[in-house]
């Protein structure tokens, strides 16, 4: 026998135990399913079980929001209290949960605060669900494949949550999708989701098909693009109201999530009106020795505060040769840190102010009241943002309400809905790189106190859609269908 009938022989037969072994699989599939399914059963008629005991004690529905940092000074966490505040006052008989992460504080540490960072008081207390495995959702934890471990993680904590209490409505308020079917198919509530920045964009999918490894790791922006291209997975109902937060949110939530029946713009509250009590006054060519630059913002890496301190390094390196030199301008960097690697990082930030000599023009304010922010803010005047794809940008939109200059980053939210004409004038200024921003606030600085005042004046007109009480009366409309369901 040759060679040749000999590999065909031995083909042969690996082909015919292949067949033999499709069927015994295919048996075994079916019983893992079957089991699988049975398992899903047992859970969800088990946690019906525990939502019936509940209601037992407290007849009363209850909305849970899903927000494990909610002790952060953060725009979102801004969302979260305007929304609590709202549903209270529109929903009496409607009991309301937070799960939280947030196990140094007690609940009502965590409501004052919110009213010190926020100015907002809750008209009735609210129940908190204090979660103990938070660590699974932050990124420290995984330093490669960081989305993926992530999102699994988010999917056990959302586990820990539901098993702990039960809710009749589950809104998930910061950004993890993950926990949505954890709580309609297994706790059968109606879900919710305000999307203050999606974790795959169809930027970072341009980055998959263009094999691009931009940032992070490819593979799971690979899986992602697979579900969202997949018109079967697509078409899955797992959520039944979805909320974005600006039109370049929405965009990007159109092309993966493909609901826009469900899909409703619900801009964040900004509280305008507490900064429109700042006067909006011409400046006299004496009043502004020192002109200030004011950045608002967490210390987090996207928020890229070190573009901020290279932009301001080259204004003070042309300052120096003109009138008024360094003396004339400092740079104040205003912002909440919500655990230890903030802190380090703006430990490292006031490293580079030493190492680019500038350490004597510029100051940290950390975690500073509400009441100071106002007093910053009412005497910059500029406001510093430089976010890549910032999704909204509530800094940018309190810095146009205090009566700065806003200098933003040409992208997102900012681009696309905040810093745009009004009455056919400008309201701000746009960049993106460090000598884009060096040149814009150098423009500012030079302009005259009439044509500043002009540019300030639209720009507090035009942040009045971004009010409380606009963001109250958009998210409680589109909330209706989702709050109906309580009363089935």
């Amino acid at each position: 026998m040759s060679g040749h009938d000999h590999l065909s022989l031995c083909l042969c037969d690996l082909i015919r135990l292949m067949w033999s072994l499709v069927l015994p699989c295919v048996y075994l599939c079916l019983v893992l399913s079957a089991l699988l399914l049975l398992l899903v059963l047992g859970v969800r008629a088990w946690l019906q079980m525990k939502r019936k005991a509940r209601l037992v004690q407290d007849p009363s529905p209850t909305v849970a929001f899903f927000h494990p940092y909610c002790n952060a000074g953060g725009g979102g966490e801004r969302v979260l209290w305007c929304a609590l505040r709202a549903l209270q006052n529109r929903y009496p008989d409607v009991s309301f949960v937070v799960y939280t992460g947030d196990q140094d504080v007690t609940g009502e540490q965590i409501l004052e605060g919110a009213r010190r960072r926020f100015n907002v008081r809750l008209p009735r207390p609210v129940r908190f669900v204090f979660l103990k495995h938070r660590l699974l959702v932050e990124d420290r934890l995984y330093p490669h494949f960081t989305l993926l471990g992530q999102s699994v993680g988010s999917i056990c904590l959302g586990w820990e949550a539901i098993t702990e209490f039960v809710p009749d409505v589950y809104i998930d308020s910061m950004g993890y999708a993950f926990t949505l079917p954890v709580f309609r198919f297994l706790g059968g509530c109606s879900v919710a989701s305000y999307v203050h920045y999606p974790t795959i964009s169809t930027d970072m999918l341009a980055v998959v098909r263009e094999r691009n490894p931009r940032h992070v790791t490819l593979s799971i922006y690979v899986l992602y693009y697979y579900i969202s291209s997949n018109p079967f997975l697509s078409a899955i109902k797992v959520v039944d109201v979805v909320m974005v937060n600006s039109t370049w949110t929405l965009r990007h939530i159109l092309a993966l999530w493909r609901a826009p029946n469900r899909t409703s713009v619900v801009y964040p509250p900004c509280d305008v009106q507490a900064f429109l009590s700042i006067p909006l006054e011409e400046e006299q060519a004496d009043d502004k020795k020192c002109h200030s630059v004011v950045s608002v913002g967490q210390f987090r890496p996207e928020k890229d505060h070190l573009l901020q301190i290279r932009a301001f390094k080259k204004l003070l390196d042309r300052k120096g040769q003109g009138p008024g030199g360094r003396e004339g301008v400092k740079l104040v960097l205003i912002g909440g840190c919500r655990n230890q690697e903030d802190e380090e990082r703006v430990l490292m930030l006031r490293g580079l102010c030493q190492e680019l000599g500038v350490a004597d023009r510029v100051e940290f304010k950390l975690n500073i009241s509400f009441e100071e922010l106002k007093k910053e803010l009412a005497q910059a005047t500029i406001g510093l943002h430089t976010m890549w794809n910032e999704h909204f940008g509530i800094g940018v939109v309190e810095c146009m309400a205090a009566g700065t200059v806003i200098l933003a980053h040409k992208s997102g939210g900012p681009k696309l809905d905040i810093v745009v004409p009004h009455e056919g004038g400008q309201t701000g200024f746009l960049a993106d790189d460090d000598d884009s921003y060096a040149d814009a606030m150098e423009r500012i600085l030079s302009m005259a106190p009439t044509a500043r005042l002009e540019v300030r004046r639209r720009a507090r007109e035009s942040v009045t859609r971004f009010s409380d009480q606009e963001f109250d009366a958009s998210f409680l409309a589109a909330a209706e269908q989702l709050m109906g369901t309580l009363e089935r």
